[in-house]
């Protein structure tokens, strides 16, 4: 992972939105592509699907990308109405085989109506918009009170620092500023697959304070590591469970904002 040279805000820079829509046919291929991405399959998904409450009248899906959390969450019975900024995820969201109700929108002017769900998931997308507290601020407006935000994001810690070396007990280091944000840009090749992933660090602080200020309070938050079937299959991700990589939170909107 590398951080880039333009900071949030500076002439020059393009928009993690602009950025992520550039990369739309990459990540589609990414996370369709059977048994390519066992981070999310085995991983990532499994332990947020533990925080995300049963289903209700509507899920929204903030940041859905081609859809295939939706169309899981659909599978557990939630209806769900995915929001996405590139048209092109949004439009391979809803023709499918399994397809997802899908609108094209900005997190921070969520095409909706106040109070219009009773759940929102934001699944590793708040960490790649560039107003985070717009978003936040949205998704609560558009949130019954008393209604739950799900959200995954990359660990800050992760992406603050970096192991020294490939070996299994190689030390984690924080080798960038923890409390500032910045740009970061990861180019990743794997079995032939290429992505460059876009997202912009933000201290835990910088969450917490978004979803007081948009009147949520936080109900849960973990830190989930590999499970021993995963690290038997891939014995690389033990390092895991010493530096998790996803922090979940769940957070309920008050009934005054």
């Amino acid at each position: 992972m590398r951080v880039d040279e333009t900071l949030p805000g500076t002439s020059g820079e393009v928009s993690l939105r602009e950025a992520w829509k550039s990369q739309s046919e990459a990540w589609a291929a990414w996370a369709r592509t059977p048994g390519h991405d066992h981070f999310f399959w085995r991983y990532n998904l499994p332990r947020f699907l533990e925080i995300v409450p049963r289903p209700g009248r509507l899920t929204i899906d903030v940041g859905c990308g081609e859809g295939r959390l939706g169309r899981i969450l659909e599978g557990l019975g939630h209806r769900v109405l995915g929001v996405d900024s590139s048209t092109t995820l949004a439009r391979l969201a809803a023709i499918h085989d399994d397809p997802v109700a899908t609108v094209v929108g900005d997190a921070a002017a969520l095409p909706l109506r106040d109070a219009a769900a009773d759940l929102a998931v934001a699944f590793m997308s708040l960490q790649d918009v560039d107003d985070l507290d717009g978003a936040v601020s949205e998704i609560g407006r558009v949130l019954r009170p008393g209604g739950v935000l799900c959200l995954a994001i990359l660990h800050p810690f992760v992406t603050a620092g970096s192991f020294v070396d490939d070996t299994d007990d190689s030390p984690f280091t924080v080798v960038r500023p923890y409390g500032e944000p910045y740009r970061l840009v990861e180019p990743i090749e794997r079995a032939g697959l290429t992505m460059e992933f876009h997202s912009l660090h933000r201290p835990l602080a910088a969450y917490a304070n978004a979803l007081r200020r948009a009147g949520f309070s936080i109900d849960t938050m973990s830190e989930p590591v590999p499970d021993d079937d995963h690290i038997r299959d891939h014995p690389e991700m033990a390092r895991q469970r010493r530096m998790p990589w996803w922090l979940h939170v769940r957070a309920v909107r008050s009934r005054a904002r």
